[in-house]
């Protein structure tokens, strides 16, 4: 009898220590992947992100490239800016991504307020803590690229061709967008070194023809639009003159300026 009853007994037992093991292993779950993004009013927000979503970039132009290259192909179908150059333009002027006004403004090109009436960041550039302005996601900064475009001064850039990359680097410098004499390299190298006309072929399509710079030996001279606020003096440390060259380059008599004026700064 106590026999019969021992061998119960084990057998309830054993029973008991399998069932909590198998209890145990059920309520074990796979914690999903999860990011942290803070919102503009600095509340927490936890959002999934599928399995296997993480991808592994050389360095942080290329994750730039594929995060914002959608954007700036889809900026060119709207307002006909090659995504090369938007891409290039957004990879040197906010660090691929990394720079302070990328990072707290979401602000990729360095645009500043000139009226602006959103938010803005305050930021040392030409001189100490100059206005910027402040996005709520980058989208909106590609798009006041493409509509800072459209401004008169830039209106040789659209009488290229859309493939024609170098073109618009060359343009962009002449048209006074950048001071760095070296602007249109530093981004046709940035273009062919990642390829990023292979963008601008997926948006032209059939019609993509890959351009070549005719060559000649003559150079066009570089031209200013006078905006607001500009003078001679200042200018002329834009473009590292002196006032009497640009006198002598217009066949200027005095110092006063008209906005809207075009001067040739460079021969």
């Amino acid at each position: 009898m106590n026999k019969k009853i021992s061998k119960i007994a084990l057998v309830l037992c054993l029973g008991c220590f399998l069932f909590s093991c198998r209890s145990k292993k059920s309520i074990i779950t796979k914690r999903p992947n999860t990011k942290v993004i803070i919102g503009d009013n600095g509340e927490k927000e936890i959002k999934k992100t599928p399995e296997n979503s993480t991808k592994v970039y050389a360095n942080a132009t290329e994750r730039y490239i594929d995060v914002y290259k959608d954007i700036a192909k889809q900026e060119m179908s709207l307002y006909d800016i090659p995504a090369s150059i938007t891409l290039a333009q957004g990879i040197l002027e906010s660090g691929s991504g990394n720079g302070r006004l990328s990072v707290k403004a979401n602000n990729h090109f360095g645009i500043k307020c000139h009226g602006w009436t959103g938010a803005k960041i305050y930021h040392d550039d030409d001189k100490a803590q100059e206005c910027f302005r402040k996005y709520k996601d980058p989208k909106y900064s590609f798009r006041d690229h493409s509509i800072f475009l459209q401004k008169k001064r830039y209106a040789k850039l659209f009488k290229l061709k859309k493939d024609n990359y170098k073109g618009w680097a060359k343009e962009l410098r002449a048209a006074g967008y950048a001071t760095d004499k070296r602007y249109p390299e530093k981004l046709i190298s940035i273009i062919e070194r990642y390829e990023l006309y292979k963008f601008d072929k997926e948006v032209l399509g059939s019609s993509y023809e890959e351009f070549e710079m005719p060559t000649t030996s003559e150079t066009e001279p570089i031209r200013y639009i006078v905006s607001k606020g500009d003078t001679l003096y200042s200018i002329s440390r834009k473009y590292n003159v002196t006032v009497k060259e640009l006198q002598k380059l217009n066949k200027l008599n005095g110092t006063g300026l008209n906005i809207g004026q075009v001067l040739v700064v460079k021969q």
